[in-house]
């Protein structure tokens, strides 16, 4: 979901002359998708973008998920990944995918000394911890806890977490595009009523313009590898741009929960759409209020869906032995649900102040070693 608009300087009709100060034109620049059907914005450039001074093959981008194995509900604790890297791009642990998605976390306390490209498809970065800017093409954002963050594929950036804070992301990595979803947009492109949110709760880039000449790299992901170029401008030398495709960011704490007499299926906490997976934020809220509802979620059998939760905050109904960070992954094919005590526990209560992002895929998802390595082994077992 994106709506028209603009920043900086542009021509007043689009494909025409645009001089700099010194009698040089800009270059304009068409950033779509779909070829020339999707989403799209055109940026005015400095420099051409087209301009490089060296290129380098960084290799194969390593994503190995295992599939097969018997059928289990799986407890992650994300707390306890490790990684050598500290920046928002080598710093990820990616933890589950297939060929629609990838899900993992990354810790970050650095920032990144390249600028970085996926060609491949949108990401989401969900920030559960600290704060920092994204540097982009079409500006700064600024970011904090509870922000999810979309990066348009083949948008250039490069996150700067605040000095002396830790960030810790949550990261999702699409083959396509990441949106509001479809029963949520009207035929002109607007949020409608019903929605849990709107256009007004979306923050969007601040152009910074950057003319300056040096040494910069810009490490490009596509075809599940990595290139690195070298340019001898800075990438971020845009002047203005306008269009409807662009990064933006929706904190959770603006999404408005839809609640009911009784309880309320996932669907109703759906934030995002991607291909053949759904985002869900579940956010503080009053529960179900016929007298004899039940408060926590039913037993079900996601038959053709893998549900992945990463618990944000709060304490969450259903589960027992969950944590900050905690990662749960139930698979289609075996029934899941409250655990043995909590139904009656919950009996009575009028709200929650649990805070968790869940992602339901419709195809089967593989297990990482990383993933592994982290796994509780009695999480099978606690409805014992």
């Amino acid at each position: 979901m994106a709506f028209y608009t603009t920043q900086g300087t542009i021509p007043k009709k689009r494909h025409t002359q645009m001089r700099q100060a010194n009698g040089q034109l800009y270059t304009e620049e068409l950033f779509g998708r779909e070829g020339f059907s999707g989403r799209q914005s055109l940026l005015y450039h400095i420099t051409p973008p087209t301009k490089v001074e060296a290129v380098r093959d960084l290799g194969p981008v390593v994503r190995e998920f295992t599939v097969g194995g018997p059928l289990l509900h799986r407890h992650l604790q994300t707390m306890k990944v490790e990684t050598k890297e500290k920046d928002a791009v080598e710093g990820r642990t990616m933890l589950l995918g297939n060929a629609d998605v990838a899900f993992g976390v990354a810790v970050v306390t650095e920032p990144m000394t390249y600028f970085y490209r996926s060609a491949e498809g949108d990401e989401l970065l969900f920030v559960h911890t600290g704060s920092g800017v994204v540097e982009t093409i079409f500006g700064h954002l600024d970011y904090h806890a509870g922000d999810y963050i979309i990066l348009p594929v083949g948008t250039t950036y490069r996150v700067v977490p605040t000095v002396g804070e830790e960030t810790r992301l949550v990261v999702i990595e699409a083959q396509g595009a990441i949106t509001a979803p479809k029963h949520y947009v009207n035929d002109a492109g607007q949020m409608m009523e019903h929605a849990p949110y709107c256009e007004r709760d979306l923050r969007l880039p601040r152009l910074e313009t950057h003319d300056e000449r040096g040494d910069f790299e810009v490490r490009v992901r596509a075809r599940k590898h990595v290139t690195s170029y070298s340019l001898s401008y800075h990438p971020f030398d845009v002047v203005g741009w306008d269009g409807a495709l662009y990064p933006y960011i929706f904190n959770i704490d603006d999404f408005e929960p839809i609640t009911g007499r009784i309880h309320q299926p996932p669907p109703v906490h759906q934030t995002f759409a991607g291909p053949n997976f759904v985002i869900c934020s579940f956010v503080p809220r009053k529960l179900d209020y016929h007298p004899l509802s039940i408060p926590v979620p039913y037993h079900h059998s996601n038959i053709e869906s893998d549900e992945v939760i990463y618990y944000v905050d709060g304490q969450f109904m259903s589960r027992k032995g969950i944590e900050v960070g905690s990662v749960t992954v139930h698979p289609g094919g075996i029934a899941h649900g409250p655990q043995p005590g909590v139904v009656e526990k919950s009996l009575g209560a009028t709200e929650t102040a649990e805070l968790a992002v869940m992602m339901d895929t419709f195809h089967p998802l593989g297990l990482s070693a990383a993933a592994c390595s982290v796994e509780d082994p009695h999480y099978m077992y606690s409805w014992r």
